[in-house]
């Protein structure tokens, strides 16, 4: 009698059924579990205890831990009979559920990475959860050790069930949080003030140099004083800058700057170089109808009056000057305020004269030479005075 009252407590058991059981015994490659009102007691093997890549099963479990998971085999011997458990399946299951919800909501999870593999990360979202390289930082990573055991909020890209394949954006994480830091940088900026930046790209027509959680334009004519052909000859990747912000647009989330403008204009210290009536050496940087612009030094261009160009009387300054020639030019005016230079080339040349005076200047006087009275004297006769 008590063996049929024994037998009629035993829980019948099948395979795929969901069971609940007590870790009583860890080995190096299973675990025990006894499994109240069995027959028998589960066997979970290491490869079913987690989705994750463990060396020994107590990287999993402890004894004690009470384990819900699946029945996937029975193997019914009288004296030596189990249960082939896994709990990886069940918790893949839950989890499939969990994530999908997550996944069809929009929402972010939280998960820690349990591993730093080629290509990406693995997480531990109840089942091997993965993050690409791609999608892990809006900034170039070269190592990802860093990451190892790190907590991530996480967005969920790809799910699919039944190739058990999860796919993780915390890319997208770092886009949103950059997304709110710029649009509270950008109320932040003031037109006209100076701030620090840091050069972040190059391009033919500028550079964006990034002021904290923005980036903002200099235009090539905004980098220097100077007249500048290439950006890479005044500005290099990296450096840094002191800029001037000259407009702030929040809707376009555009910045203009200047770096220019940052800077001591060369009129600003153009008294400690140069005074009128100084004679210097000039470039001259292109021609007009009206006269050259010559540079002085750098970002000082004077003007010379087609009238201060020649003694001589000119057309066309082009005719006596040419883009590129130097020229020695007398300062004839600074004025600060409104950044201009009046220069002249024919003041620094002495005037030659219209007729011959050589004679002036002879020591020695030609006895025999002609009078002015031999020569009209007899003229003189006839005039009535």
């Amino acid at each position: 009698m008590t063996e049929e009252f024994n037998e009629n407590m035993i829980t019948e058991i099948n395979e795929g059924d969901k069971v609940t059981g007590t870790v009583q015994k860890i080995e190096d490659k299973h675990v025990v579990v006894q499994i109240e009102g069995a027959k028998y007691d589960g066997i979970i093997p290491i490869s079913q205890l987690t989705s994750l890549h463990i060396e020994k099963a107590e990287e999993a479990v402890s004894v004690g831990d009470e384990i819900e998971a699946f029945v996937t085999k029975i193997e019914d011997k009288e004296e030596d009979g189990h249960y082939i458990l896994s709990k990886r399946k069940l918790d893949e299951v839950q989890s499939f559920d969990s994530l999908r919800e997550k996944f069809e909501n929009n929402e972010t999870l939280e998960a820690e990475v349990k591993e730093v593999v080629k290509g990406g990360l693995v997480v531990d979202v109840g089942l091997r959860g993965f993050i690409p390289a791609s999608l892990i930082s809006t900034e170039y990573i070269e190592d990802f050790s860093d990451y190892q055991g790190r907590q991530l909020t996480l967005k969920i890209e790809e799910l699919d069930q039944e190739k058990n394949r999860v796919i993780l954006n915390h890319k997208a994480i770092e886009e949103e949080e950059n997304k709110a830091k710029r649009a509270e940088s950008l109320k932040s900026l003031e037109a006209g003030s100076i701030v620090d930046g840091k050069v972040a790209r190059i391009t033919n027509f500028g550079a964006f140099v990034n002021i904290g959680n923005v980036d903002g334009l200099v235009h090539i004519s905004q980098i220097t004083h100077d007249r500048l052909e290439k950006v890479e000859d005044a500005l290099e990747i990296g450096q840094d800058v002191k800029v001037k912000i000259l407009n702030v647009d929040e809707d376009s989330e555009r910045i203009s700057l200047s770096i220019k403008d940052a800077l001591p204009g060369p009129f600003e210290t153009i008294d400690e170089q140069f005074k009128v009536g100084d004679i210097v050496e000039g470039k001259v940087m292109r021609l007009a109808a009206f006269g050259a612009f010559v540079e002085i030094a750098k970002g000082l261009q004077g003007l010379v009056h087609i009238s201060q160009i020649s003694h001589e009387h000119i057309a066309n300054p082009a005719d006596v000057l040419e883009a590129g020639q130097t020229v020695r030019v007398k300062i004839l005016d600074i004025n600060k305020e409104d950044e201009r230079i009046g220069l002249s080339i024919k003041a620094t040349e002495e005037q030659s004269e219209d007729f011959d005076t050589s004679y002036l200047n002879s020591s020695q006087q030609n006895d025999d030479a002609p009078t002015l009275g031999d020569v009209f004297g007899d003229k003189f006769k006839n005039l009535k005075l």
